[in-house]
């Protein structure tokens, strides 16, 4: 349920209304736009009649949320949500940002691609120290080694860097290593335990949709985290498991659209994932652009040939330059005033 309260409403009278409220035993969210406030009611809301808010003074008016996310919902945030990434980086409500890098840290090579990646313009690098691989005998990572490389890199190269998480216990070795952007990746989708570690931070937090996950799963997802008290939220589209076999998964674009529909998080679309092969990834990349995706993640490699996971679907320096000139040209067309 949310309440729209009235613009002539004092502060001291909003500070009562929460007030009553909580003593109702539901928690709130306030959400002030530049045109109103709303205060969503979280919790068992048949404890109150809808007819007494309506009856209030401040209240505007009432609305019942049939959803189950309540705090990713765009009803109770009407207003588009802008997360900071660091380092001068911001994503959503017109801010586009680009992460790109290998798929695992190897070594001194990071350095070499990192510097092509923000030439061509990319504002975050990423790249996998703990990777989660299908075979137990596949590569890893270089786990806590990895982590440190990306760091000095963020260092030189003055980006934020994103790396997935993949244990609840290595939550706090991240944040003593200052990673920027924590990534849950798609088999972590529903690692309600991992989700609840992460929200009890304020690191921001890119969110993959799960292998074969609904829209409906990732915003609970989302919510999951949001629900611990961690509001930095990116969504991201990376295509999910469908009958079709002649690329990785399928990119749904779709849900680009729907997730904005539904929520104020910001959205970003991850073509190399989606797809799997090099050669669809930078078509799919300005699909993804002109379908008004807030971001993209991009993998980037010097010698594709050679990577130790997933050199299949990257994208080499010269093939990122090109995709990200036809990038900025979409963007000029679809958002010319955005940031």
């Amino acid at each position: 349920m949310i309440a729209v309260i009235r613009e002539s409403a004092t502060t001291e009278q909003l500070d009562h209304f929460i007030a009553w409220v909580e003593a109702k035993g539901l928690r709130v969210n306030v959400s002030q736009g530049d045109d109103e406030t709303i205060i969503g009611l979280i919790g068992d809301t048949s404890r109150i009649d809808p007819f007494l808010l309506e009856s209030m003074d401040i209240v505007e008016r009432v609305q019942r949320v049939s959803e189950p996310f309540k705090k990713a919902n765009r009803k109770f945030h009407p207003e588009d949500t802008v997360i900071d990434c660091g380092r001068g980086v911001r994503i959503g409500g017109g801010h586009f940002a680009v992460i790109a890098g290998p798929c695992s840290v190897e070594g001194d090579n990071l350095l070499e691609i990192g510097r092509r990646v923000k030439a061509a313009g990319a504002t975050l690098l990423r790249g996998g120290a703990y990777k989660p691989r299908t075979s137990p005998y596949s590569y890893q990572g270089m786990g806590e080694r990895g982590l440190d490389l990306l760091c000095e890199a963020r260092d030189e190269l003055d980006m934020p860097i994103v790396t997935e998480i993949m244990d609840a216990r290595d939550v706090q070795l991240f944040l003593d290593r200052g990673i920027d952007v924590m990534q849950i990746g798609a088999r972590n989708s529903q690692n309600f335990t991992l989700l609840k570690e992460v929200g009890k931070t304020t690191t921001p937090v890119l969110l993959k949709r799960g292998i074969s996950g609904t829209i409906d799963e990732l915003l609970m997802a989302a919510e999951y985290i949001m629900s611990e008290g961690n509001e930095n939220v990116i969504l991201c589209e990376r295509g999910i498991r469908t009958y079709e076999s002649r690329t990785r998964n399928t990119f749904d674009l779709s849900a680009v659209s729907v997730l904005h529909h539904l929520s104020h998080l910001p959205v970003v679309a991850d073509p190399s994932h989606a797809v799997g092969y090099t050669r669809y990834v930078s078509d799919m990349t300005l699909a993804a652009t002109a379908a008004g995706a807030d971001g993209l993640e991009i993998e980037v490699h010097n010698c594709p040939s050679e990577a130790w996971s997933d050199g299949a679907q990257a994208l080499l320096p010269d093939q990122f330059d090109a995709v990200m000139a036809k990038v900025g040209g979409i963007r000029s067309v679809i958002a010319p005033e955005a940031v």
